[in-house]
C-alpha cells in the first residue's frame, strides 16, 4: 500500500503523522511525506527573494524529515518531498503522478474561518484526487494499543460502499476494534397523486419505505459477510433520515474513532447528488474520515 501525506506546520499536520503512526498498516505500506511551498512567482515584486524561497524551503524539509523519523520510528517506510504551487492543486497533481492509495490530510478545527479553509481545501482533493482520501483528527496512539478503535462503516449496498467494505476488509486493525456498519433509510419521496385518495398514497409510501428497508438490510448483511470473511466482527443499525446527518450523529453518539464511506461518483450530476454525502460527513464529522474512491470500476462517463 501506497500512502502520501500532505502536511503543513500547522498542529493538525502532527495529529496526522501522529494518527498514521499509531495505525497498524500493511506490511508492505510505504508513505510519502509531503509539504507544498509557495513557487518563486508568490514573492514577486518582494526584492531579495532568494533568502526567503530559501528559508521556506529548508523550513519545509525540516518539517517533512521529522515526519519521516517518526513515521520510520514505528517501522513504517517513508520518504519525503517537498514540492512548489497551490496546496490542493499541487497535493493532486503529485497523487496522480506518484499513484498512492490513499491520500491523508488534516482537519484544521471545527469552527469559524477555519472550518471554512478545510472545506475548501478538503473538497478539492476529494473531488479531484484519483484515489481514497483521509481526513484525520487527533487520536491517542496510546488509547488504540489498550482498547482498539472504534469504526464506523457506511453502506447503502452500491459498489462504492463495498469498495469501502473492502478496503477495511483487507487492511489490519488494532486488536479490540468495533466495527459498526450503518445503512441509512432515506425518506422516499413520494409524487403526490390523489386520484385514489389519501389512503392511496399512504399505501405507496409504506410500500416504498419497505423496499427501502430491504435494501438496507441487504447492504448490512452483504457488508457484515465481507467484514466476517477478514475475520471482523461487526454489528449493523439501518436509521431512517438524511443520511449524512445520520452518519455524522451516530458517529459522535457512538464517539467513533473513524468512519469510512464509498465516495459516490466523480462527475456531473452524480457528484451533485450524492459526493455531498461523503464531503459533509469528511468535512462535518468529528473524528476522522476516509472516503474510499472505487478506482478499477469506475462506470462509463466518470473520469479519474
Amino acid at each position: 500500500m501506497k500512502i502520501l501525506i500532505a502536511i503543513d506546520s500547522s498542529p493538525s499536520s502532527q495529529a496526522v503523522i501522529s494518527g498514521i503512526a499509531a495505525r497498524r498498516w500493511p506490511a508492505d505500506t510505504t508513505a510519502r511525506v509531503l509539504n507544498v511551498v509557495g513557487s518563486v512567482s508568490v514573492y514577486s515584486g518582494v526584492p531579495d527573494i532568494e533568502p526567503l524561497f530559501s528559508a521556506e524551503q529548508e523550513n519545509a524539509k525540516a518539517l517533512v524529515m521529522s515526519a519521516v523519523d517518526q513515521l520510520a520510528s514505528r517501522g513504517i517506510e517513508s520518504s519525503w518531498v517537498v514540492t512548489p504551487g497551490n496546496p490542493p492543486a499541487a497535493i493532486v497533481d503529485y497523487a496522480r503522478a506518484w499513484g498512492p492509495d490513499f491520500v491523508f490530510i488534516g482537519s484544521h478545527g471545527h469552527s469559524g474561518l477555519t472550518r471554512f479553509f478545510l472545506g475548501s481545501v478538503a473538497k478539492k482533493i476529494l473531488r479531484h484526487a484519483p484515489c481514497s482520501v483521509g481526513v484525520l483528527r487527533p487520536i491517542t496512539g496510546e488509547r488504540l494499543d489498550k482498547v482498539g478503535m472504534k469504526l464506523l462503516l457506511a453502506t447503502d449496498g452500491s459498489k462504492y460502499s463495498e469498495a469501502a467494505v473492502r478496503s477495511v476488509a483487507e487492511r489490519p486493525w488494532p486488536k479490540g476494534t468495533k466495527i459498526k456498519l450503518v445503512s441509512v433509510i432515506v425518506p422516499p419521496e413520494i409524487v403526490m397523486d390523489l386520484s385514489n385518495g389519501m389512503a392511496g398514497v399512504s399505501e405507496e409510501m409504506q410500500r416504498a419505505e419497505g423496499i427501502k428497508k430491504e435494501w438496507a438490510q441487504e447492504a448490512l448483511s452483504t457488508a457484515g459477510k465481507i467484514l466476517g470473511s477478514a475475520r471482523l466482527k461487526s454489528a449493523g443499525i439501518a436509521p431512517i433520515g438524511d443520511a449524512k446527518v445520520q452518519i455524522i450523529d451516530e458517529a459522535r453518539k457512538w464517539e467513533a474513532d473513524l468512519v469510512v464511506v464509498g465516495e459516490q461518483g466523480r462527475g456531473g450530476i452524480n457528484r451533485i447528488l450524492h459526493g455531498s454525502v461523503s464531503e459533509a460527513v469528511a468535512i462535518h464529522a468529528h473524528c476522522s474520515v476516509e472516503v474510499i474512491h472505487d478506482r478499477p470500476h469506475l462506470s462509463a462517463g466518470e473520469t479519474a
